[in-house]
């Protein structure tokens, strides 16, 4: 089923900053399809060609980059709202691949249509580089959290900053979190190994850091394990959407 952009129930979330009227008609312009995609199916192949530019609508994703061995570094985690390919999409070749990590639906808008955004609408523009400068800064984040934190830390940074970012987009109820990362996709986004992973969570819930049971994490205070992992982001302003 092919979702308006009018329609997106996704776009009244306190999380993105509103949009007019119009802005949405040449939105709708802009996006072709309307995508699901099961839970482990590529979104982006490591150095495809021609890749498009896709919005998040449900669903978690991931992009990643891996070794001829098979390690594997996951980039970043995206959750609803967020868009994946922005740089595959500029570039010949995608140099990093995307994985749906739950079962996925996704807004399509074709690479050749982005010129167009920056020729017709301006402020459209400016929000695509708006959410390349955030990318950046959680790339950044995330360097200084494989760089410098603990095991620990970086543990407690990971689900702080993902447990934040789900609650302003209404995915938190009763301090729980619908949370699809196993061990290893963890260990494989914070450069740990996979049995220190183990050990480091089983500690931070031993002391009542976090409790993750049948899929679901839940934080009673998330400021607690962000000053315990120094990870100080600045509270959430709405956002653009694409």
């Amino acid at each position: 089923m092919f979702v308006r952009c009018s329609q997106c129930p996704l776009r009244k979330r306190n999380a993105f900053r509103p949009k007019t009227d119009d802005e949405v008609a040449f939105l709708e312009t802009l996006k072709s399809e309307h995508l699901r995609l099961p839970a482990g199916a590529d979104i982006i192949h490591p150095e495809q060609n021609g890749a498009e530019l896709y919005t998040l609508f449900s669903g978690w994703a991931f992009r990643y980059k891996e070794l001829p061995d098979g390690r594997r570094q996951i980039l970043s985690i995206a959750l609803p709202g967020d868009l994946l390919g922005l740089q595959a999409s500029l570039f010949e070749k995608a140099l990093y691949g995307a994985i749906a990590l739950t079962d996925v639906e996704l807004c399509l808008i074709p690479r050749r249509k982005l010129w167009s955004i920056f020729e017709r609408m301006p402020a459209f523009a400016y929000d695509l580089t708006w959410l390349a400068a955030q990318s950046e800064a959680i790339l950044d984040e995330n360097l200084l959290t494989v760089g410098r934190r603990s095991a620990a830390e970086r543990i407690a940074s990971l689900f702080a900053g993902l447990f934040k970012r789900a609650d302003a987009l209404g995915l938190v109820e009763d301090r729980a979190l619908e949370f699809p990362l196993t061990q290893q996709h963890v260990a494989d986004a914070l450069g740990l190994s996979l049995v220190h992973t183990n050990k480091t969570m089983a500690r931070l819930k031993s002391q009542g850091f976090f409790t993750l049971a049948d899929g679901k994490l839940t934080i009673d205070n998330p400021r607690a394990m962000a000053r315990f992992a120094q990870h100080f982001e600045k509270e959430l302003s709405p956002r653009p959407i694409l």
